[in-house]
């Protein structure tokens, strides 16, 4: 179940680590993945014994002869025509499935406890989850998800074929309860016709920003995702790894309250209160992000892989054919971008386990993952479609053997089952910081001690 991971070289668009799903859900980051969210220590479901392998007894009815059975798919709300075609291309193939799209807020926080709310209830009003890449361990061990190793043997699905980082997301006390669908790390968008050095280090980023503002039509220096949710939880994230800290360690040992960490708390906060960036920027998600960007009020970007397509394409972006990419500036030590993406995954109480199976597996197959990849431009997991002359034509990011590497190398927001309160906490503390209500060091204080009472729970 795991691959080899593959070398890390630096040549296109990594200089240390990219992601593999913050990012969108949709168009929806976690990496955010996007994924994004408001809430403040967003509620984890309660911890339960290992669930059963066994489908509830409402998933066992099976359809009358000749009925035709709906299925619910539930994600974040899609901006391109992509979930469209996917949707039409799996009915085209079982005119015996009806799929509904149920969109949810393109707000990862949001989503996740709306996603809560239905599944404790043991709801089997949606069949198949798009969960953003910290969520597979929390709603497994809560008794959500429907264990998916039999039909993945059943079905003879090669996981090595997969990227290992999305497997890996996806696989928690000895099984996979999730599929990757898209994986995705953080990049730095900017303006080809105003930017004559691309800037490689977060003080160089700001001092650019500051300095272009204003030229070439433009209003802001820098956006980026600054509201009280999981993609503000996700720049810290980066900043902190950027100049040499972490907030759990290897050993599992909180360390957020470092030298290292504060640096990079400092500097975000110093980012996000500049003259550089918008005045409203703690309203900002990936939607407003890339508003302002494919707009061309802002120089530079902070964006997942899918902001690409979306900036060159002329029925929406103003700055076709002005668009460059960059990994994202480094620290003290390095580049580092968060590990973002989606999986796909079968609610326990879904009472058409067979017909959710057979449309998640569309959604992790080659056709499935091509169609999203084309029309969405989110990266696929599905290592042969990296090779394809169509995908590599929808991004130049998927024709970079460096870039598909560099995947397994991403900064990861911590694979645990308490990641959702984790992450609540960060969005608190770090907004209290940026606005001046507390310090930064007051804010990692505050943080290691509540992180240290959820681990310990």
């Amino acid at each position: 179940m795991r691959t080899k991971a593959g070398k890390l070289s630096l040549a296109l668009i990594l200089t240390g680590v990219l992601l593999a799903g913050c990012g969108n859900s949709g168009n929806n980051a976690s990496g955010s993945g996007s994924a994004i969210g408001e809430s403040s220590a967003a509620p984890s479901a309660a911890p339960s014994a290992a669930p059963s392998a066994a489908p509830s007894a409402a998933a066992s009815a099976a359809p009358a002869a000749g009925e035709k059975v709906k299925i619910v798919f539930s994600q974040g709300a899609d901006q391109t025509d992509g979930t469209k075609k996917l949707v039409a291309a799996f009915e085209a193939k079982h005119p015996d499935i009806d799929v509904e799209v149920r969109e949810f807020p393109n707000d990862s926080s949001q989503m996740h406890d709306q996603l809560l709310t239905i599944l404790s209830g043991q709801s089997s009003e949606i069949d198949v989850l798009n969960l953003d890449v910290t969520w597979p361990a929390e709603f497994a061990q809560a008794g959500f998800l429907l264990p998916l190793d039999r039909y993945i043997e059943q079905d003879g699905i090669n996981t090595s074929e997969y990227l290992k980082g999305g497997i890996e997301a996806g696989y928690y006390n000895g099984q996979q309860w999730a599929f990757p669908r898209y994986n995705n790390a953080g990049l730095l968008y900017y303006r080809t016709d105003l930017v004559k050095k691309v800037p490689t280090t977060w003080d160089e980023l700001l001092k650019q920003a500051e300095q272009l503002k204003g030229q070439g039509g433009t209003k802001y220096g820098f956006v980026t995702q600054g509201k009280q949710y999981e993609g503000l939880a996700v720049g810290f994230t980066e900043l902190v790894n950027a100049y040499g800290g972490k907030i759990i360690d290897d050993q599992g040992n909180v360390v957020v309250n470092s030298p290292e960490a504060l640096k990079g708390l400092k500097k975000l906060i110093e980012i996000q209160t500049s003259k550089a960036v918008p005045s409203n920027l703690n309203t900002f998600t990936e939607k407003e992000t890339l508003t302002a960007f494919i707009e061309g009020d802002a120089v530079f970007a902070r964006h997942w892989p899918a902001l690409y397509a979306q900036a060159n394409d002329p029925k929406v972006s103003k700055i076709v054919g002005k668009v460059g990419i960059a990994p994202l500036p480094a620290g003290d030590a390095r580049s580092a971008a968060a590990l973002g993406g989606w999986l796909g995954a079968i609610s326990k109480y879904s009472e058409h386990p067979k017909e959710a199976w057979e449309f998640l597996k569309f959604l992790i197959s080659e056709e499935g993952e091509k169609i999203v990849a084309i029309n969405n431009t989110q990266t696929p997991t599905y290592l042969k479609l990296f090779d394809d002359p169509e995908v590599q034509k929808a991004s130049p990011l998927f024709a970079s053997h460096d870039f598909v590497n560099g995947l397994g190398s991403a900064v990861p927001r911590t694979i645990t089952p308490q990641y959702a309160k984790i992450s609540g906490l960060i969005q608190v503390e770090v907004s209290k910081a940026i606005a001046g209500q507390q310090t930064a060091e007051q804010a990692l204080t505050n943080l290691e001690t509540q992180i240290k009472a959820v681990v310990s729970q």
